[in-house]
């Protein structure tokens, strides 16, 4: 195994990279940072190596997003440019141009980048975008969301690729090569290219979340609790959510077969939808009322209330949530549009695809 703090060699980018040989191209997410450079540095001689033995390969394109809530965020951006044309890569610095909100300013910017960066692999007729998530970054995220009570989703992290919808037959993907690798080891590499990064004061500002997880990291790690071994748990969360998936899909295909019509009504079988497995229970009714409901995602926590009183109730119930009408009645549950209200929740987001990548 490579040593936590040693440069990644050739060798090593061109696993990192494994499967993306013959794409057309690829969208790199570069913000300036240690992480992100090293992307882009990595990228390109990963990209220079596959000329040179095959004779072509992806072609790239960098990607600043200049968010415009700090002023050193232009210089950065112009930073990245300078090196990007050293390496022969084009860039491009986007805007975030939307008035910013007073709360939750980080998830706002997050989402806005992803939108732009999508935006951005249309225009060029791409449809990869690689970030430069490390190692680090999943064992936070694992944190992270543990801290805010999430389910076994949310413990699984961030996965390698995750395909975003961006209409009714396309999407873009999102991949993240550096996932396995800590964030030392890419450090070490800009430091062996001799190649300078700017640093993001938000990265250590106890306001944000994530900034004080961080602290915390090397007093878990003395416990065990290191970055490898919340990665692990997070690769095993993946394990157990894709055999629940499966098994969804086989309660799905015994309750509720054939096509879903929009906007319901859709039936099951009371006594048998109580009879499944809580989580698949809980999941397959999320999944109904995402498909009925206009109200955008339906939220966990007043999912598992609704689901927790189907399960109880010795008589009829009739709900509603994020849009849809739930009627259990009998031996019946039905799952139908909601009236419409006079005061409704906006239909969902523009860049609702762009929250959970």
């Amino acid at each position: 195994m490579a040593a936590a703090d040693q440069a990644v060699r050739e060798a090593e980018a061109g696993a990192l990279f494994s499967g993306l040989e013959n794409l057309r191209g690829l969208v790199l997410a570069v913000s300036g940072g240690s992480d992100s450079t090293a992307l882009l540095l990595l990228a390109a001689r990963w990209t220079q190596a596959l000329s040179k033995s095959r004779g072509r390969s992806p072609k790239l394109l960098a990607v600043t997003v200049d968010h415009g809530l700090r002023p050193e965020a232009k210089r950065e951006a112009a930073a990245v440019k300078a090196l990007a044309r050293r390496l022969r890569i084009p860039h491009r610095t986007l805007h975030w141009r939307a008035a910013k909100p007073k709360t939750g300013i980080q998830e706002a910017a997050r989402i806005a980048r992803y939108r732009l960066l999508a935006e951005a692999a249309i225009r060029a007729g791409y449809e990869h975008i690689l970030t430069a998530h490390t190692l680090d970054d999943q064992a936070e995220t694992v944190l992270f969301r543990l801290a805010r009570g999430s389910g076994l989703t949310g413990l699984g992290g961030m996965a390698h690729a995750a395909a975003v919808p961006i209409g009714a037959d396309s999407a873009i993907f999102v991949v993240r090569p550096f996932l396995s690798v800590p964030k030392a080891r890419l450090l070490a590499t800009l430091k062996a290219a001799q190649i300078a990064h700017s640093e993001d004061p938000s990265n250590l500002d106890p306001r944000f979340a994530r900034p004080r997880l961080r602290e915390l990291m090397p007093h878990l790690a003395r416990e065990g609790l290191d970055a490898r071994g919340l990665a692990r748990l997070a690769a095993r969360m993946r394990r157990a959510e894709a055999t629940v998936e499966f098994a969804v899909g086989a309660a799905r295909a015994a309750l509720a077969p054939g096509p879903w019509r929009e906007g319901g009504p859709i039936a099951l079988p009371s006594r048998q939808f109580r009879d499944l497995p809580a989580e698949v229970g809980l999941r397959l009714l999320g999944r109904i009322i995402a498909h009925i409901g206009d109200e955008g995602p339906v939220e966990l926590g007043k999912l598992e209330d609704l689901y927790q009183a189907l399960r109880t109730s010795r008589g009829a119930l009739r709900r509603t949530l994020a849009g849809a009408l739930i009627t259990l009645r009998g031996e019946r549950l039905l799952v139908e549009r909601a009236p419409a209200r006079r005061t409704r929740r906006a239909a969902g987001n523009r860049n609702r695809h762009f929250t959970k990548v």
